[in-house]
């Protein structure tokens, strides 16, 4: 379509360490920024509502956990809710919408990002920008690794100095995806910068 406006999304993974990362990050975020913002912080049911709400009033951006079918917007940041996987998906209208599973967890994480990810992969999105910050273990790497094949995707790794674990961005760094390697105090700023404001 002529003049169509192009689609743009925020994934951010986050694990040990995560909300303390992501109340440094989230605040900086522009509230103007120029799509939703999908956080996957791994945590179990019960602790991500009450997270979102500190995010919430830290931040001039809005903050919220995730709700099923809700329709995803731009200048808003969602958190995965803790204890359920996280999907992502189109409706009929060709609105961007959230549906949580009870799947099994994966690798014992429930929320995954490499299952919320990865649900992006069949969704037509013009440009995805990823930020994989402090964790253990390898969790969206093998997500990220995929999207790179069908989707423009810029990727951002937490520095190793500024992680409390440096395993889910040393992963993303390792495998040769990091098209950035920030601290964590730049991080906020350079997702604005790339994805643009409205």
């Amino acid at each position: 379509m002529i003049g169509r406006k192009k689609e743009k999304l925020v994934l951010i993974a986050s694990s040990t360490g995560g909300p303390k990362a992501l109340h440094e990050l989230v605040p900086v975020i522009d509230k103007n920024i120029d799509a939703p913002v999908v956080i996957v912080q791994h945590m179990p049911k019960g602790f991500t509502a009450s997270l979102a709400e500190r995010l919430n009033d830290v931040s001039d951006i809005s903050v919220s956990e995730t709700k099923d079918g809700e329709v995803l917007q731009k200048g808003h940041v969602y958190l995965a809710k803790g204890g359920n996987h996280l999907l992502l998906f189109k409706d009929d209208q060709g609105m961007l919408r959230f549906e949580h599973t009870d799947d099994e967890p994966v690798n014992g994480l429930r929320p995954c990002a490499n299952i919320t990810f990865l649900s992006v992969n069949e969704i037509p999105i013009d440009y995805i920008v990823c930020a994989v910050l402090t964790g253990m273990g390898a969790d969206g790497c093998a997500a990220i690794r995929e999207l790179r094949k069908t989707k423009k995707i810029y990727t951002i790794a937490q520095s190793k100095e500024t992680c409390v674990v440096y395993g889910m961005p040393r992963a993303i760094v390792a495998n040769g995806m990091a098209d950035a390697v920030l601290p964590l105090e730049e991080i906020g700023k350079e997702i604005t910068k790339i994805t643009g404001v409205r």
